[in-house]
């Protein structure tokens, strides 16, 4: 599975941005994950979006990216996109895509697949 991140750029304090994963596979059966590292340190989890019965994916999001992150996704197009409203300097980071078979997990051991990255800078 290859999956292609993009998005990323500059925005202010306050801002949106709207990342997107392309999944190179049939995506129904996998759960896709974003996660960012700043420089300087780990690599964390952002949010994830699992299969569903009902098509729309189950979400779960990092304490961070509650009420601001969305996760989404397009198992049509094989697309999932993170909208990220109300950006913070903090969230200056890497953004990767990752995907494993299955459920949803926060856990950076359990992705197989990686994306290259998508830098998001927040600065006014």
């Amino acid at each position: 599975v290859q999956l292609q991140a993009s998005g990323g750029g500059l925005a202010q304090p306050g801002g949106s941005l709207s990342l997107s994963c392309a999944v190179s596979e049939f995506m129904n059966y996998y759960a896709i994950g974003w996660f960012r590292q700043a420089p300087g340190k780990e690599r964390e989890f952002v949010a994830v979006t699992a299969p569903s019965r009902g098509g729309g994916g189950e979400t779960t999001y990092a304490d961070s990216a509650k009420g601001r992150f969305t996760i989404s996704r397009d198992n049509a197009k094989n697309l999932v996109f993170l909208q990220m409203n109300s950006l913070k300097p903090e969230d200056t980071a890497v953004y990767y895509c990752a995907a494993r078979q299955g459920r949803s997990s926060s856990w950076l051991s359990q992705y197989h697949y990686w994306g290259q990255g998508t830098l998001v800078t927040v600065s006014s």
